[in-house]
């Protein structure tokens, strides 16, 4: 058996058998191990002396990295392992996000109270969902029309949860060209899988998973790939959610929805009265407001999506600060600046597209 240490954990060229690393490790420590477990252990110590040299912007000698690494073994591998997750988090630009995300969901709406009593809640209880059998979902999809807030649902989940936040998107995939897709996806899903308490999200699944009965061979091998990452990212022992969400469900190939890949599929539809009142109040107390008369602004909203709805205050909250510019005195709001922007705008839902949500929500809906 010979030993070789990866240059992607340490900058080290140097080949061994096991026989050569376990001289060595006697030769620096006096320590004597089985050439099998001594050539584990090499490559550990090499990545110790690496650490220890980047902490201290020095060569530190192979021989006080074996000392070390034998006298507090258990810590120098743990102080690695997280060493290199920072470094992951920092290249995939991890984020973090607050509680207050989650506020602004209504408690009245359907997925919310889906998402917290089928993701949130096992995974913040932990002893009770061991006691009682049951297996936080790690794998899960969102999907509804465009704007419903499948993207601001899954940045709620990590603030709750106080995980960081890595998003993959699919052009990120293509920056070598389409055809190092597959490779890229499988080398990025690798190192998230080794992370810790982190939401992974991927929007626009259907471009990384779309049904191969109808897809040419590239886009074969793509989903072909994803199928086998699923289970992968199942079997995990350590915290991670891995969200994908899609505005094309029925795009999807057939083998993901069945139960098996996924723990969850989540329809995230329209919002009611109530739950467009929740995030109204959460945009008004954030703008310069005067007279409003609130149920016409929940009433004319019955076709906007949370999306539509941030539209709506980023072009009344711009009207008021252009207005106060050229006046030189205080402008408030009102009930007819939001009608005026209004009218000018046209809601993403229409009865076609509720209709067809629903539909799908019959079709697929999995919790």
């Amino acid at each position: 058996m010979r030993c070789q240490v990866s240059e992607n954990s340490v900058k080290i060229e140097e080949s061994l058998s096991g026989e050569e690393c376990s001289s060595k490790i006697f030769e620096m420590s006096g320590a004597k191990f089985e050439p099998e477990v001594a050539c584990e252990l090499w490559e550990k110590i090499q990545q110790h002396k690496w650490l220890l040299s980047e902490r201290l912007s020095r060569d530190v000698g192979a021989r006080t990295a074996c000392i070390d690494f034998l006298e507090n073994m258990d810590q120098a591998v743990d102080e690695y392992l997280s060493y290199k997750r920072k470094d992951v988090l920092n290249e995939m630009g991890a984020q973090t996000f607050s509680r207050d995300i989650w506020d602004t969901i209504s408690d009245s709406q359907p997925p919310k109270q889906l998402v917290n009593r089928r993701i949130i809640l096992p995974l913040t209880m932990e002893d009770l969902s061991r006691k009682h059998g049951v297996n936080p979902p790690r794998t899960i999809i969102f999907f509804g029309p465009p704007g419903t807030g499948k993207t601001h649902f899954v940045r709620a989940i990590a603030g709750v949860l106080s995980w960081w936040f890595i998003e993959i998107s699919p052009s990120m995939l293509m920056e070598d060209g389409a055809d190092k897709l597959g490779a890229n996806l499988r080398r990025t899903l690798e190192k998230v899988r080794k992370l810790q308490d982190v939401v992974i999200f991927i929007d626009e699944f259907e471009e990384l998973a779309y049904c191969r009965d109808e897809a040419d061979r590239l886009d074969k091998c793509i989903t072909n790939e994803f199928l086998k990452q699923v289970p992968l990212f199942k079997n995990q022992s350590n915290r991670l959610l891995l969200v994908c969400a899609t505005n094309y469900i029925r795009h999807l190939d057939p083998a993901l929805l069945r139960p098996g890949r996924f723990d969850c599929i989540i329809p995230v539809g329209g919002l009611s009265a109530d739950e467009r009142k929740t995030i109204l109040d959460y945009y008004l107390s954030r703008i310069n407001v005067g007279q409003i008369d609130f149920n016409i602004l929940v009433a004319q909203t019955a076709r906007f999506t949370p999306a539509d709805i941030q539209y709506l205050f980023e072009q009344v909250a711009q009207l008021a600060f252009d207005r106060e510019v050229a006046q030189g005195k205080d402008c408030k709001v009102n009930t007819e600046d939001f009608l005026n922007v209004m009218a000018r705008m046209h809601p993403t839902l229409t009865d076609e597209i509720i209709e067809e949500f629903e539909k799908d929500s019959l079709t697929y809906s999995r919790v």
